[in-house]
């Protein structure tokens, strides 16, 4: 298989000093890094001309990120119904945890609204392991990302 593992994940984003807060001071990430990205060579990969972008690194785990990314030139855009669930692309950011429930609280005590309840998926639909049962919960970010905690038991 070419594919070693997943290496990071992107967010563009409005207000990148909110979202930083958000994924340190809720979700308990650390910043690792922060870049000032511009040049030819962002410019060939992205396709648009004359970027101008902040990016903050975020460690989940040794070699796992999540980057957020502020475009200052040329500004980011924003698409239509990305909050909707069944909208077509890349729908949510899932973390895994141990204790759902204890997870759950923290952000409660943070003032993050789930957007449902703590769910456990039914054995007969999704199946990891025998006897192992996935439990979920959604939620979201302060620029509306769909995020989810997930925790096996």
């Amino acid at each position: 298989m070419m594919i070693e593992r997943v290496d990071h994940v992107n967010l563009v984003v409005r207000d990148l000093d909110a979202m930083i807060a958000f994924y340190t001071n809720v979700l308990g990430m650390r910043v690792t890094k922060q870049v000032t990205i511009h040049g030819d060579w962002v410019d060939r990969v992205v396709g648009l001309q004359g970027i101008h972008a902040e990016v903050v690194y975020l460690e989940l785990e040794a070699d796992t990120w999540v980057e957020l990314i502020h475009y200052k030139s040329p500004p980011g855009t924003a698409a239509d119904n990305l909050a909707v669930p069944n909208t077509f692309g890349i729908r949510h950011l899932a973390f895994r945890v141990k204790d759902i429930q204890a997870s759950v609280a923290a952000l409660r005590r943070a003032g993050v609204a789930l957007v449902g309840a703590v769910e456990a998926v039914p054995i007969s639909q999704v199946t990891y392991a025998q006897e192992v049962r996935k439990r979920l919960v959604y939620f979201r970010d302060p620029e509306e990302n769909l995020l989810e905690f997930c925790s096996y038991e």
